[in-house]
């Protein structure tokens, strides 16, 4: 690709960016929209492969999906609602024993200062903040409320997602089809093995990853309810949704377990029904759930992940962290592209050929023949060959090939013949 192409490439890529920065508010519902297809139409094409039209296949996924998105709030809400009831009942209780049990140990054997931990404080700076978080939430929907136009857009994107989501589950092989006719021809096969692998880590992240994410979240709270938690679902979810961070949700699960645990039955036994809950959930998530639905094709370290996290939440809020793992999947794979390129730039070859030996040689056989003393190195090692070789009985590669202008005579003619 000449220089000239590539500014245009680039000219024609900076170009759409800026439009979808403008479009941003108009294309959220385009957007989820997408999402949702990309997620539905790996069951298409399984449903289109048994048989099935794409019409009927594409009816199948789109009304099993509303299903999914219509009754998990009407089931999960509720109960939400009555844990997180619970909770706020309980706190006197949980205070009360972080201030009989707790304190007295960290102040006996740490030495730590009680003010700093007075429960006092801590209870009044939760209700300030409830307080606060209440008055903004009362804000914002008497904003809302009065507004009509904003109603009226939230109620037109609500309406128009099933409906993108229905022509996007319908023509997307078609969509993918048309973008890669539009590639550049000296690009094209580049920029689709790039969608490819991003395809692979996406699919790993967003179809495999929030499945562990939601068994986990089911095998705790069920395990935390059979322990005899009266907070087991809010726990168990909380630490499933949280396990895409590794060990965080693991880690916070626990110990929010072992302290309802303490708290409502107040012995040991209980304890040890959390732990053996946690590690159970531990050992299928490792052995089961993320080699059988996620592989290891998305790669990320836990400080990466960790890090993605919270840029995207600096950057965009809570859309950015929604958003922060499956982008960073993708600047992963971009990233081991162009450290390919770079490994195979003359710059890489040219800087690590002049400190070690061995890829220096390898360069010297490239371009710098005329290295003085590469003729006695060549000549040394010949030899160094020729003399291993010598002890075999039979004929060497020498005399069984002779080189152009030798007189070596043929084993196949009789020596009265030669002569």
């Amino acid at each position: 690709m000449s220089t000239t192409h590539r500014w245009q490439l680039l000219a024609i890529t900076v170009a759409i960016g800026v439009l979808l920065y403008l479009l941003g508010p108009v294309l959220t519902p385009f957007a989820v929209a997408a999402l949702l297809a990309y997620l539905g139409d790996p069951l298409v094409d399984r449903l289109q492969a048994r048989g099935y039209s794409r019409s009927v296949a594409v009816a199948l996924v789109f009304t099993l999906m509303t299903l999914l998105l219509v009754l998990a709030p009407l089931i999960l809400i509720p109960v939400l609602e009555s844990q997180i009831s619970t909770l706020v009942d309980k706190l006197p209780v949980y205070i009360g024993w972080l201030r009989e049990r707790v304190m007295p140990f960290l102040v006996e054997r740490l030495g730590v200062d009680p003010a700093m931990f007075s429960t006092d404080q801590i209870v009044a700076m939760l209700k300030s903040h409830w307080q606060q978080a209440g008055g903004v939430a009362a804000t914002v929907i008497a904003q809302v409320s009065q507004s009509g136009l904003a109603i009226i857009g939230w109620i037109m994107n609500l309406l128009l997602i099933p409906v993108v989501t229905f022509y996007f589950l319908r023509d997307w092989d078609l969509m993918i089809l048309r973008v890669r006719e539009l590639l550049p021809r000296t690009v094209e096969s580049r920029v689709v093995e790039l969608a490819r692998q991003s395809d692979e880590v996406l699919s790993a992240f967003l179809r495999g990853q929030i499945l562990v994410m939601v068994a986990l979240g089911l095998i705790y709270s069920i395990g935390l309810w059979m322990a005899g938690l009266k907070l087991a679902f809010l726990i168990g979810m909380g630490a499933g949704l949280l396990s895409f961070v590794p060990y965080l949700g693991g880690i916070l699960g626990v110990g929010g377990a072992v302290i309802a645990a303490l708290v409502e039955h107040r012995d040991l036994i209980h304890v040890v029904y959390v732990l053996i809950v946690f590690g159970i959930g531990q050992t299928l998530e490792g052995f089961v759930l993320t080699p059988w639905l996620v592989g290891d094709r998305i790669g990320l370290h836990p400080v990466a992940v960790i890090f993605a996290i919270l840029a995207g939440g600096q950057l965009f809020g809570f859309i950015g962290v929604l958003l922060a793992l499956p982008l960073a999947a993708v600047l992963l794979v971009i990233l081991r592209h162009v450290h390919e390129r770079y490994v195979q730039s003359g710059l890489y070859r040219e800087g690590v050929g002049r400190g070690e030996p061995g890829l220096g040689t390898r360069n010297s056989e490239l371009g710098n023949e005329a290295r003085p003393g590469s003729e006695a190195l060549a000549a040394a090692r010949t030899s160094v060959v020729a003399g291993a070789a010598a002890p075999a009985p039979a004929l060497s590669a020498e005399s069984r090939v002779p080189s152009t202008g030798s007189s070596v005579p043929d084993p196949s003619v009789p020596a009265s013949d030669t002569q």
